[in-house]
């Protein structure tokens, strides 16, 4: 049974999170540029979700007869080089992008806790060992070295969202460690390794918790980071393939039209631009309303 002061501790702790979540929502909302950017994450959403029900045509079945017509009623964006609608492409592209950014980050995120976490914690040799891993990861820029893995792995989609998941392992993983680092001799800590708990439940259950605040902000960047790198392979011919429509493919297919129909490139080049910012804005937002510092 508990007694009424465990229950009182218990209700004062959730009123303190509530409390804390309704400032954070308060200074989130009164960031019009964050508010911007989730505006338009959440259109994204549901663009991706239900893009088939905004789809003029079918974004895969082209007729050359049509091929790389200006942007007019029939086709707001225009045509491509195959003469398949740009806008039904762009729409399905969507999906394509914000799978590869959440799922490339989720990935990464989940391996990238686990090193950091295991380094920050024990400290000594392991901390060496793994964090001179990811320096050595860090030495060679991410978009050479998820290019040198696609030569490895393979082209296609889930190659790509492997390549650029190992590629941004170790921010996670220096970012997890700096942040435990920076609380694991605090007093709750040493009360958890007093009554017993083990160094997993200690962890995860009382130092991860406490310290997601750059985490969070750092995942939430890391998105767009990883269009950015998904588009790129796109453009170079090694991510996404013919004939799905992803954003960096499509430039990297109009490039060769650039002069004589713009708006091939022009229009995912906008698309790309957008969602990058999107969640740039909302990324800057998320961090200063999980500050501390700034809620007070």
């Amino acid at each position: 049974m508990e007694t009424n002061m465990e229950l009182n501790v218990k209700v004062e702790a959730k009123e303190r999170k509530y409390r804390l979540l309704r400032n954070m929502l308060g200074m989130l909302t009164k960031n019009k540029a964050a508010l911007i950017g989730l505006i338009i994450i959440i259109l994204l959403i549901i663009v991706a979700v239900m893009g088939k029900f905004f789809m003029p045509y079918n974004p895969y079945d082209g007729n050359l007869s049509q091929s790389l017509q200006a942007p007019s009623s029939a086709h707001v964006l225009g045509t491509d080089e195959q003469g398949r609608d740009i806008l039904s492409r762009i729409i399905d592209g969507t999906k394509i992008s914000l799978r590869v950014g959440v799922t490339s980050v989720a990935i990464a995120l989940s391996i990238g806790t686990l090193i950091g976490s295991i380094a920050g914690y024990y400290g000594g040799k392991i901390d060496m060992l793994l964090m001179r891993i990811m320096d050595i990861i860090l030495a060679f820029p991410s978009l050479l070295l998820a290019i040198a893995f696609m030569s490895v792995l393979g082209k296609g989609i889930d190659k790509a969202v492997i390549a650029i998941s190992i590629v941004t392992i170790p921010e996670y993983a220096r970012i997890v460690r700096s942040c435990i680092l920076t609380v694991k001799e605090n007093e709750y800590v040493q009360a958890a390794k007093v009554i017993g708990n083990n160094d997993a439940t200690i962890i995860f259950k009382h130092i991860l918790p406490n310290v997601m605040s750059p985490i969070i902000v750092r995942a939430t960047l890391g998105v767009s980071t990883a269009i950015l790198e998904t588009s790129a392979l796109g453009f170079l011919g090694l991510g996404v393939q013919p004939p799905l429509a992803e954003w960096g493919s499509m430039l990297g297919a109009g490039r060769g039209y650039f002069y004589n129909a713009p708006h091939i490139v022009l229009f995912p080049g906008i698309a790309i631009t957008i969602t990058v910012l999107a969640f740039n804005l909302f990324g800057d937002g998320l961090r200063d309303a999980l500050d501390p510092k700034l809620r007070k």
